[in-house]
């Protein structure tokens, strides 16, 4: 798993004390290994490591969403749910991240019956490897945070597809037909 490592260094003059903001990933490039906390479908806890999946000839469909069991993430979390049969006949695992602990991710996942792992990112590490942690616009003002995006990996590790700022609603859509672009 990768750690962090804060700068210990004053900025210097015209600096900026705040961070720099993860780049975001784009098709052709290798997605950074992680494992991570997960619930399975069935309850269970567990831990999930990408390169571990990919080792098996999968291909992964990675979503980052802001919290569990508010309004636009558990619409995307139950588009995903009524797609899933889709996802999985075309060779794709599905993986939800979030910041929330196992066991708010345990309660959403038994709440709106979701079937496929939830992972837990509580650190925001891999949000930042993947370029889902960030500015984003929020009514209309500027905030730093999680960033509604997914990643489709090939099996090779590279990122085959990278969606940053998605809406919740209607997106698994928009998605499956990205995908059937990609298959042609």
């Amino acid at each position: 798993m990768t750690e962090n490592h804060a700068n210990d260094q004053s900025p210097q003059p015209g600096q900026s004390s705040q961070p720099a903001l993860p780049p975001r990933l784009t098709p052709g490039q290798p997605a950074p290994d992680f494992i991570l906390p997960a619930v399975n479908p069935d309850g269970g806890e567990t831990s999930v490591t990408l390169s571990r999946l990919l080792a098996q000839g999968k291909r992964v469909v990675l979503y980052f969403y802001p919290a569990a069991m508010t309004p636009g993430c558990t619409t995307e979390a139950c588009d995903f749910r009524d797609n899933i049969a889709r996802l999985t006949a075309l060779g794709f695992t599905v993986l939800g991240v979030s910041k929330d602990p196992i066991d708010k991710l345990q309660r959403f996942r038994e709440r709106d019956h979701l079937s496929f792992p939830l992972l837990s990112d509580a650190d925001l590490t891999v949000h930042r490897l993947y370029g889902a942690y960030g500015e984003k616009k929020l009514y209309g003002k500027v905030h730093v945070g999680v960033i509604r995006s997914t990643l489709v990996i090939n099996p090779d590790g590279s990122v085959a597809l990278a969606r940053y700022n998605v809406r919740a609603k209607g997106h698994v859509d928009s998605l499956l037909k990205a995908l059937d672009k990609l298959e042609t």
